[in-house]
């Protein structure tokens, strides 16, 4: 089947949690995260390496926009449902919807690190992607090195499939990198 066919939820909740698509407009509240969150986001995201401006923040979440409603790539962004904030960025990403068969990548504001949210996030993606998207095969991949994205897998019971070595350029591009795969079927 085509994805661009496949009808399913562009939202859904958790119980502190409201996480949707991203939709043109919501630049200024992920520039706000990335300004807030650099220092912690540098050492792993690609991104953070080059200054962001709110501009091109919204020039890349109305490009998100874009590939969810084409399949290409299901960016999802985190909100806390009491106040509406921002909190974080996932998504269900290199997807292989003939598997189906996908990644979960996220980043949170450091404003709101350490609450349990990415957790939460992610679970509530797992779900999604189970039930609305009929996974048979969910990935997180982080470097070895960042003990708070290890974190989340290991406490939703994905299995450690195995380490990449020398798998990638660190987000600096300075040095090779070992990449964690961790895993899980349905």
């Amino acid at each position: 089947m085509n994805p661009m066919l496949m009808d399913f939820p562009t939202q859904f909740s958790t119980e502190r949690l409201f996480i949707r698509m991203p939709l043109p407009g919501d630049g200024r509240a992920v520039y706000e995260a990335i300004k807030a969150s650099i220092q912690e986001l540098k050492p792993w995201m690609p991104f953070a390496q080059q200054e962001q401006s709110e501009e091109n923040v919204e020039a890349n979440i109305r490009e998100s926009y874009i590939q969810f409603l084409k399949r290409e790539d299901l960016r999802l962004l985190v909100f806390l449902k009491d106040s509406g904030e921002f909190v974080a960025s996932s998504g269900l990403h290199r997807m292989n919807w003939s598997v189906p068969k996908f990644e979960i990548g996220y980043w949170i504001d450091t404003r709101f690190s350490g609450n349990g949210y990415m957790t939460e996030a992610v679970q509530g993606i797992v779900d999604f992607a189970t039930k609305e998207l009929k996974a048979r095969k969910l990935e997180i991949r982080c470097d070895t090195r960042n003990k708070k994205s290890r974190a989340i897998p290991e406490r939703l019971g994905l299995k450690l499939e195995g380490i990449l070595r020398n798998d990638s350029l660190s987000a600096d591009s300075q040095e090779l990198r070992d990449t964690c795969v961790y895993g899980k079927v349905f």
